[in-house]
């Protein structure tokens, strides 16, 4: 059996997807359904069972056993980069994260996990290294404690431990994510009720919507994630991005292509952003590749457009 954390979720239930393509359902999903709509991620996909998150730690935590286990794919995280709730990221990202991480380890249980990209602020060197790493809120912060203890563990684990340090991820099944879906979502409805885009004016020396991220396709995320389900030697913390910066521009004219109309506005930057942006993130994929994953990554274009095809499929 695998446990998915996080199943319900955009790449949670990618991955349960790509499992059961694999003619593999024999998972277990945990996740917070008190978002109902998460549901119909999983409405097309088969699982063995579901189990909520709070149930999951709780019997994790008191050392029980849910049957043979032969990986756990951590996504579970509470992802809201405005969240303020220290003591609640915390909990749910770092501590939830630490508690499962030893259960799985008792067990020899292989541990993949969502790591993210927050974790490098505002630099400019994406390599996973401590130098490199001065994040910029709360969400970052958990994400990087938790990635800490991980480095402390690899050299004396007897399983896989593996942190994927996902940059800026699309793709289907995350309509329920709202204002923190990614952006070609949020470009494709703002173009379809009122054909214009909005983008933030200059910001961080950046000229308007030149902004840049690495936008990568969460197709691709998941081909990592089974790559490494596939390579049980490597551990590591691993950045996940095409390894490309593209601009703000560059995705909102992707999506324009696609739709073959509509115009950019720009915005005034948010003041409650300020201090708390990335406006630059490029990963460096010299960890990964050095562990031997060789597939090469959508390009912007690509991906978009595929992302798009896929949203005019299922509302037509």
């Amino acid at each position: 059996m695998i446990v998915v954390t996080g199943g319900a979720g955009f790449i949670g239930s990618n991955l349960v997807a790509a499992l059961n393509a694999r003619g593999h359902d024999d998972i277990l999903v945990v996740d917070d359904l008190a978002d109902g709509r998460k549901c119909l991620n999983l409405a097309d996909l088969a699982i063995r069972d579901y189990m909520d998150r709070d149930e999951f730690i709780r019997r994790a935590r008191a050392g029980e056993t849910l049957g043979r286990i032969d990986a756990v794919l951590h996504q579970g995280a509470l992802t809201d980069t405005t969240e303020r709730d220290g003591r609640r990221m915390m909990a749910l990202n770092h501590e939830y994260s630490r508690d499962l991480l030893a259960w799985c380890e008792r067990r020899r249980i292989r541990f993949l996990y969502a790591s993210s990209a927050a974790v490098y602020g505002a630099g400019a060197d994406f390599r996973e290294a401590r130098e490199c790493e001065r994040p910029l809120n709360v969400y970052a912060f958990s994400k990087l404690v938790f990635d800490s203890h991980v480095r402390a563990r690899l050299g004396q684990a007897a399983s896989q431990i593996a942190g994927l340090r996902y940059f800026n991820v699309y793709g289907p099944r995350e309509a329920h994510k709202g204002a923190m879906a990614s952006m070609v979502l949020q470009c494709d409805a703002q173009l379809r009720e009122t054909g214009r885009i909005r983008l933030f004016e200059g910001s961080h020396g950046c000229a308007p919507g030149g902004q840049r991220r690495d936008f990568v396709h969460v197709d691709d995320v998941v081909a990592a994630n089974l790559w490494l389900l596939d390579h049980p030697q490597v551990s590591g913390l691993f950045n996940v991005g095409t390894g490309q910066a593209r601009s703000f521009n560059d995705l909102a004219r992707a999506v324009i292509a696609w739709h073959r109309r509509g115009e950019i506005d720009y915005v005034p930057f948010p003041p409650q952003l300020a201090g708390q942006y990335q406006s630059f993130t490029e990963a460096d994929l010299s960890a990964l590749r050095a562990a031997g994953y060789d597939r090469p990554f959508t390009t912007l274009e690509s991906g978009v457009a595929r992302y798009l095809d896929w949203l005019a499929a299922r509302r037509s």
